[in-house]
């Protein structure tokens, strides 16, 4: 079935899950053009839902959809749009609650926070009969809860009371109560939980649950006070007239899982108690379903969803299965390497290896005997996982094995082996977990912050995990740190200043700690760590420390640099004003920032000359301090079609973030965002679509330098008589020339990032992840802007590809294959050890790992090389060399007897 709904703004992704083992069974995304607000869908379960009937068929249930001010009843089975109701006009009302009543629909919902307004639709048509709307004598909080069918009770802006609406045949009356004549001495925040009860709600007051009933009268009555409660279930049909729902309460690791009867209070139909690892958090939602046992009794299995957006399936007091679903939310990624093999055995070890090893040899004699029991099958199968060279815990000499570390939107982080993909260790931050003091955290991004080398190698590595108490930059912020082996937090803060801005610096104290710059709010630079050494190393480097900041919404681009020691009235040595250096300023009337890309800091070339047919040198102008942005028409910034091609361009620019200097730009016409794009050594390139010729186009821009006249000589480069290792500084004013060329492109895009390897001699390859939810490897070649129709000889033994207008897409070039990575949102290249091959990470709903050698491994042998054939042949070579002397000496002897 597909759903046409252009003014829509759609997105979701529905996975159906076998309860019983967890697995997907299946998944499929309903997607329009962008995210709804509003989505009212049918469920016969509930006295809130109501299925809805169409004159076009008997059994067709309408599903409403709200989005852009507009009700969309769509066909349940064929996908068609019935009627579409617009309430743009009638005072952007946010309906929030369908209800029908015979013939007829009602759209209930709030113009700003005090005006109620109710809509009575024609269910058939669309077609409004009437409307209504009162005045609440003050404001609201939070969202609308329905208790029944024309029922609904929110809490007012001071949550001191409860107002219940009552819209019966779309008159509104409304009653409130001050919460306090419920329940005496209760000084929290009142909060009502989403839970669906009928004529019953839930309020969670300090930390309490109040279980509140809605009599006829809209009065209402205290039923049960719930201690401890962390999360109660909708109600479940299990019988006619017969209603059950659960709640959970916290008891340290414990939690205590209750299944109560909606209309009798005094029993319960079950209760048990589950030990549930702490890193999971609380429990945020609970579903339950269930069955009827062999004794006729009525059993159930309880689905929890926790802090860390992990699933649990909990039945007969046992956890039948979990699921790490946070995984589906990665923030940011960065990698560790993992911890040195050392040489020695103890006897300890020995005895285990030797007792694994006798326990393993009688498994797989079971196997090979098919004598093996289920549960031995997955020891054998655990087993070989273990012995696995992929699996190891060690580095391995190709540098193959590495800690991924990801940090989820749950604020919990997660190391990933990736040699089998398994999760080593898992930690939920406190900082980053909801509290009184912190509602609403964001993970922000992962760093590394201290990676021994050499001398410090007992040292672990350790990670720095930065973010704040709300989306807003005036939040508070919080760091925490954390072993990247064992995953403990070493230790946390939180910071009496914002995070605007991390930087991490290029210098390390002698502990291997990264120094890194928290920029704030208020034009402030605070170093950490912070410890003498690190003052000491950055007031050394002090006028060598510069940054850039952009401005999207203003149209700006600044670069800063340290002035002075921040003037407190209590002083902190670590704390420092930065000056305004330089300012670009966009035009507002023509251009808007809609993309920035820089070169990543840890990215190696190779070299700087590039040599070209005819033997003459040119020089890839390489520096760290390159900013690309990427300017839209005002007009042309929303999607793609909003704007006609004289409308569209987009306008790109190279900057030097030192100077400010524009090095480079290039205007096209009839273009429009969005634009991804990828800067790496001396090019950039990037991707956006074409109004004039209807289709996406992929650019690239290289730039050298031109300043380096003399050094153009080949023999000399080889000589060595060149000023390649002269120092090169941003106010030194280069020539500049640039090399550029476009071409058409298949796909639309949501992620561009290119390999990375351990030296930069390696080809690079784009790695291009599609609208597909693919990631396409892109030899770099076909985006040479050397390409030309006809290349001469020379440019074809140098590899140059004959010009075409549009970059092929070659099957086997998906590194992901058959496979997808749904939901994609971005791509990591990390370098292995061995030069020729590039470690891939790709990320969004599904998690994504491969190893591509764009070169091919030109430096190794394949994993499928016949080392006895290899053996046999130098065996066979000696052995022909041995025989040939032997008969070679006596021809010689015999010639001297003659």
């Amino acid at each position: 079935m597909q759903i046409s709904c252009p003014n829509l703004e759609i997105q979701a992704y529905l996975s159906i899950r076998n309860t019983r083992t967890g697995r997907c069974c299946f998944r499929f995304m309903i997607a329009c053009s962008n995210l709804a607000n509003r989505i009212i869908q049918t469920c016969p379960a509930y006295p809130v839902n109501i299925p809805h009937k169409n004159l076009k068929a008997d059994k067709d249930d309408l599903i409403l959809v709200f989005g852009k001010g507009s009700l969309h009843a769509v066909s349940g089975i064929d996908g068609e749009v019935l009627w579409r109701k617009d309430f743009a006009g009638e005072s952007s009302i946010e309906v929030s609650h369908i209800i029908q009543s015979t013939d007829k629909i009602y759209a209930a919902g709030f113009v700003g926070s005090s005006k109620f307004y109710v809509y009575g639709l024609n269910a058939d048509t669309g077609k409004l009969l009437k409307d209504d709307h009162t005045i609440l004598p003050c404001d609201t909080f939070g969202e609308l809860l329905s208790v029944s069918g024309d029922k609904f009770v929110v809490l007012d802006k001071m949550r001191s009371k409860i107002l219940t609406i009552n819209i019966k045949n779309g008159e509104i009356s409304y009653k409130q109560k001050l919460i306090s004549d419920l329940i005496k001495d209760s000084s929290g925040q009142a909060v009502i939980l989403p839970s669906r009860l009928p004529e019953l709600f839930a309020l969670r007051i300090d930390s309490h649950v109040l279980t509140i009933k809605v009599t006829n009268e809209d009065d209402l009555v205290l039923v049960d006070k719930i201690n401890n409660a962390a999360a109660v279930s909708d109600a479940l049909s299990i019988s006619e007239g017969q209603h059950a729902f659960a709640f959970i309460q916290h008891e340290g690791s414990n939690i205590h899982l209750f299944v109560k009867d909606v209309n009798d209070w005094n029993g319960d139909l079950l209760k048990e108690s589950i030990v549930i690892d702490h890193q999971r958090g609380n429990i945020e939602k609970i579903f339950i379903n269930n069955y009827v046992r062999t004794d006729r009794s009525y059993g159930f299995r309880a689905l929890m969803v926790m802090e860390d957006h992990s699933l649990l399936l909990v039945q007969q007091g046992e956890i039948v299965w979990s699921r790490e679903d946070g995984l589906a939310s990665v923030v940011d990624v960065t990698t560790s390497e993992l911890p040195v093999e050392k040489e020695g055995v103890s006897v300890a070890k020995v005895e285990q290896n030797l007792f694994e090893w006798l326990k393993g040899h009688v498994l797989k004699l079971k196997g090979t005997l098919m004598i093996a029991s289920p549960e031995d099958v997955v020891a054998i199968q655990a087993l070989r996982l273990r012995s696995s060279e992929k699996s190891k815990m060690t580095r391995d000499h190709n540098g193959f094995r590495k800690l991924l570390i990801v940090l989820t939107r749950a604020g919990k982080v997660f190391a990933l082996h990736t040699g089998d993909g398994r999760v080593v260790w898992s930690i939920l931050l406190h900082t980053l977990r909801k509290t009184e003091v912190c509602e609403h955290p964001v993970g922000l991004n992962i760093y590394q912050w201290q990676v021994p080398h050499h001398h410090a190698l007992d040292e672990n590595p350790s990670i720095l995990v930065v973010g704040r108490c709300g989306p807003s930059l005036a939040a508070p912020a919080a760091l925490s740190f954390i072993d990247a082996y064992t995953g403990k937090e070493l230790n946390s803060l939180r910071l009496a200043h914002t995070i605007a801005q991390v930087i991490p610096l290029p210098y390390t104290d002698s502990t291997e700690q990264r120094l890194h710059l928290i920029i704030d709010t208020d034009q402030h630079a605070y170093l950490y760590p912070r410890t003498p050494e690190a003052i000491g190393i950055l007031q050394r480097e002090f006028s060598n420390v510069y940054w850039y900041s952009v401005e999207a919404d203003n149209g700006i681009v600044r670069g800063h640099a340290l002035k002075s020691n921040c003037i407190h009235q209590i002083v902190d040595e670590y704390c420092f004003d930065f000056r305004d250096l330089w300012s670009i300023v966009f035009p507002s009337e023509s251009e808007k920032i809609i993309a920035t890309v820089t070169r990543k800091s840890n990215e190696v070339v190779h070299t700087q000359a590039k040599v070209m047919t005819d033997y003459d040198v040119m020089y890839k102008y390489v520096s760290n301090n390159i900013l690309f942005v990427a300017n839209a028409a005002p007009k042309a910034t929303g999607e793609i079609g909003t704007a006609t091609p004289e409308e569209a361009w987009l306008v790109i620019y190279i900057i030097d973030t030192v100077t400010g200097r524009i090095l480079h730009r290039m205007t096209h016409h009839g273009c429009q965002g969005p634009v991804h794009a990828v800067f790496s050594e001396n090019w950039v390139v990037y991707h956006y679509f074409n109004l004039r010729a209807h289709r996406y186009e992929v650019s690239v821009i290289e730039v050298y330098d031109q300043s380096r006249a003399d050094n153009k000589d080949v023999w000399k480069f080889v000589l060595g008589k060149h000023n390649l290792t002269s120092p090169i500084s941003s106010y030194y004013r280069p020539e500049i020339t640039t090399k550029s060329q476009s071409y058409f492109f298949t796909h639309s895009v949501k992620a561009i990032e290119v390999t990375l390897t351990s030296k930069g001699i390696t080809s690079k390859q784009l790695l291009i992840g599609t609208i597909g939810d693919q990631v396409l490897a892109l030899d770099k070649r076909f985006l040479d802007p050397r390409r030309t129709l006809n290349p001469s000889q020379a440019e074809k033994e140098e590899g140059i590809i004959p010009l075409t207008d549009s970059l092929p897409i070659i099957s086997q070039s998906y590194i992901t294959h058959s496979l997808k990575v749904e939901g994609l949102r971005g791509i990591v290249t990390v370098p292995a050890k061995l030069e020729s091959t590039s470690l891939v990470f790709a990320y969004g709903v599904d998690l994504f790992f491969t190893q591509i050698a764009p070169s091919r491994t030109y430096d190794s042998l394949t994993e499928d090389f016949s080392y006895a054939l290899l053996l046999l042949t130098i065996v066979a070579l000696v052995a022909a060399i041995f025989v040939t002397w032997v008969l070679s000496e006596r021809k010689d002897l015999q010639e001297k007897w003659k």
